[in-house]
């Protein structure tokens, strides 16, 4: 507790544990969904065009933050508008734009001088990046979702499962579709400041996997993905003050060990 109320006194830190939380919330209610629909790496695709995006504004002098948002949402439309057409295989269409992302993102920075950028704060996150604009936007965000699990359970339900039944029954499967997506696009690019792009899909994924353990109605693992998810935050946080380890990779570590424990246990 001594380490946790030292760690507290910076406001860094104060920073990066309330955007964290709030971020890891939102990250765990919408990976229910998108793993349960098998669209997980979703995630990972938007967390690499937001780096692309990141390093163009950096390269533009414009703010990061709010030119990556706009930008990453109208991928996550291209990418849900190409799903629904079948045009090209989802899984291929993510992984070319993860690759082109971060290739464009690093020529950008690379080519132009004049660009003093650290290339790891944006693939592993940075803790001092995190500002006051940051929580208010993730309040917001955090907010919202919660409010839409509240209000639409049934047809987030519904969707998650049976898309084609949902839509039966008169549920506006592609508003919801595209709500989620915009949701998620926001939620990158606000976990990429503390994770980074190449590990922030694990807030979506490991909290939701997890809880599939032992968890076996729809609400549990609802709730004990978000438990979950703000736990392993507090513990990788409080971790990579005390060693010293960069925070994003100390969050994911601790992910993956509750992970191995509960394979074992359930085995």
């Amino acid at each position: 507790m001594s380490w946790f109320i030292e760690m507290m006194s910076y406001t860094f830190m104060q920073r990066a544990l309330i955007v964290g939380v709030l971020v890891s919330i939102c990250a765990a209610l919408i990976g229910v969904s998108l793993v349960l629909r098998r669209n997980s790496m979703i995630g990972d695709g938007l967390s690499h065009a937001a780096f692309g995006a990141f390093a163009i504004a950096s390269v533009l002098n414009l703010a990061p933050l709010w030119f990556a948002i706009p930008v990453v949402i109208a991928i996550s439309f291209l990418v849900l508008r190409f799903n629904n057409n079948q045009k090209i295989n989802g899984d291929a269409l993510i992984a070319l734009l993860s690759a082109s992302s971060l290739a464009i993102g690093t020529i950008a920075i690379s080519v132009v001088d004049g660009v003093n950028v650290d290339l790891n704060s944006y693939l592993f996150g940075s803790i001092l990046s995190t500002s006051w604009s940051d929580i208010w936007l993730s309040l917001i965000v955090t907010i919202a979702v919660v409010l839409l699990y509240l209000f639409a359970h049934n047809r987030i339900f519904a969707i998650t499962f049976d898309e084609d039944f949902a839509k039966a029954v008169g549920v506006k499967t592609g508003f919801y579709d595209a709500l989620f997506a915009a949701i998620c696009s926001v939620v990158v690019v606000l976990g990429m400041r503390l994770l980074g792009a190449l590990l922030i899909s694990s807030l979506i994924i490991f909290p939701t996997v997890i809880s599939m353990r032992f968890a076996k109605s729809f609400r549990k693992v609802v709730l004990f993905s978000v438990i979950i998810s703000v736990v392993n935050f507090m513990v990788g946080l409080t971790l990579s003050y005390l060693i010293s380890a960069p925070t994003g990779a100390t969050v994911v570590a601790v992910n993956l060990l509750v992970l191995i424990i509960t394979l074992l246990i359930k085995k």
